[in-house]
């Protein structure tokens, strides 16, 4: 038994260590074809009709994919930075820009406000990170307390598509209700 935790672990290990862009590899997407899910936190939202700023972001960007090859970790936000310049690949995000949603905590309401976008653009603006985006679905608030933004996948091989989970605040999704 301690033999297979040491195995597991060890294996658990090799994954949160392997560099972002390797889970890309040609080799390691035709074997587990990965898609990883971001999420970005932040202490507050202000935004306009065409930008969104995710104030005091965390320096960290989580990412994620589902079955069958279940990852899970964090890497710098420059790092993610790099999935939206042509050194990810030819299917970059500044390519096929992701949907995402946004969920945003208002004081004085009793859920949070789910805004489902299309984000491009992203710039470090001191320790904000300000979005252009493009309204999908859901109203976007001017302003808020903490914030979530769940980015949908990109694909082996730095692909992004369509959603993965139809991200959205209808049946399936990140705002199933």
């Amino acid at each position: 038994m301690k033999t297979r935790r040491k195995f597991v672990a060890a294996a658990l290990l090799a994954v949160a260590a392997t560099p972002l862009g390797s889970l890309f590899s040609p080799a390691v997407a035709a074997e587990s074809k990965v898609q990883l899910m971001f999420v970005q936190s932040a202490d507050g939202l202000k935004a306009d009709d065409k930008t969104l700023r995710l104030i005091n972001v965390a320096p960290q960007t989580i990412y994620f994919s589902d079955r069958p090859e279940r990852i899970a970790g964090h890497i710098t936000l420059p790092a993610y930075l790099e999935e939206w310049t042509a050194a990810a690949g030819p299917n970059n995000f500044s390519k096929d820009p992701p949907n995402a949603t946004l969920s945003v905590y208002e004081p004085g309401q009793g859920e949070n406000t789910l805004t489902v976008v299309e984000i491009s653009k992203p710039v470090v603006d001191g320790k904000d990170l300000v979005y252009s985006y493009k309204l999908i679905e859901g109203k976007m608030p001017k302003a808020g307390g903490a914030t979530a933004l769940f980015i949908d996948w990109i694909g082996p091989g730095g692909g992004v598509g369509v959603g993965f989970h139809g991200v959205g605040v209808g049946r399936r999704g990140v705002g199933w209700r």
